[in-house]
């Protein structure tokens, strides 16, 4: 058997800040308990790893449980700034592990919504991130005394739905779209297409992460040289998901697993497979998969 990966895969910057900074949290307090708000990261393996080493996961209605001798990390998706705020004011130190291009994002919709764009917003309902980058938004217009327009879309078809409803006759000028930074590129750019063609004065920030569109052309590259391709990572991870689409277009066996435990039988009777992983994925588990289907020969 002939094993090849993916020429990008595994963890991305923004994970392995997040990673990093709970890493440097654990290590440095002794005296409190460290959390992170929500999951640090989609992988349930990784989030095994730190609950081991006694990292908790806090939610909205526990933080009033924190005392001021704990750390709170915030999730690499981020969250709404009355969140942050909220947490701020238990005096725990509060430590920032949000994706630097989330961050991004949240401020490029606060500014948008501060000036009364409409913001078009590519992503899935009840994400971290989207939650965190409408609240952004939402507290952008807030500050501006303005009416929120957050558009949140993930289909041509939902895209257009919207439009229609918003608009019966004249369309303003200052509509935007912008994505979540994993969001599918392909899809993107035919809701891109689409709305530019109803909206023509609309800007198109395509803001998907370079690290979502470098692993989905290097599945596609990976897809033309094996046998069928195994997506390693969290099954409530949506980059990783997305990648398991794909692969499952394009190849003949795909299987999208969490660890090496999961390996379908059929694949140990391939003659070359591919492997990739989501943003979220940790080395060592991406080794391990390789080396039980080594093992097996």
């Amino acid at each position: 058997m002939k094993i090849i990966r993916a020429e990008k895969m595994g963890f991305c910057a923004g994970v392995r800040h997040a990673v990093k900074t709970a890493d440097s949290a654990l290590e440095e307090n002794k005296n409190g308990q460290v959390y992170s708000f929500g999951p640090l990261i989609h992988n349930p393996l990784a989030l095994k790893t730190f609950e081991n080493r006694g990292l908790k996961i806090l939610d909205e209605e526990k933080i009033s449980c924190v005392k001021k001798e704990d750390t709170v990390v915030i999730r690499a998706h981020g969250v709404p700034p009355e969140i942050k705020e909220e947490l701020e004011k238990t005096g725990a130190k509060v430590l920032d592990g949000t994706c630097p291009i989330v961050q991004a994002n949240q401020k490029k919709c606060a500014d948008f919504a501060k000036n009364g764009w409409i913001i078009f917003f590519t992503g899935d309902a009840n994400h971290g991130e989207v939650i965190g980058i409408e609240g952004a938004a939402r507290r952008g217009a807030e500050d501006a005394g303005k009416k929120l327009d957050f558009v949140l879309v993930k289909s041509v078809e939902e895209a257009v739905f919207e439009y229609k409803k918003l608009f019966s006759e004249n369309v303003p000028e200052n509509c935007v779209l912008i994505s979540q930074t994993t969001f599918s590129v392909k899809l993107f750019d035919e809701i891109a297409a689409v709305l530019k063609e109803k909206i023509p004065e609309l800007k198109v920030l395509r803001t998907i992460c370079p690290a979502t569109y470098d692993r989905q052309d290097s599945l596609t590259d990976l897809c033309k040289k094996v046998d069928g391709v195994l997506v390693i990572g969290g099954k409530n991870s949506a980059n990783t998901n997305r990648l398991y689409g794909k692969a499952k277009s394009l190849c003949n066996h795909a299987a999208l697993i969490e660890k090496a435990d999961e390996i379908p039988e059929k694949f140990f009777s391939l003659e070359k497979v591919g492997l990739t992983a989501g943003a979220s994925t940790p080395d060592d588990v991406i080794d391990e998969v390789e080396k039980t289907l080594t093992k097996s020969f």
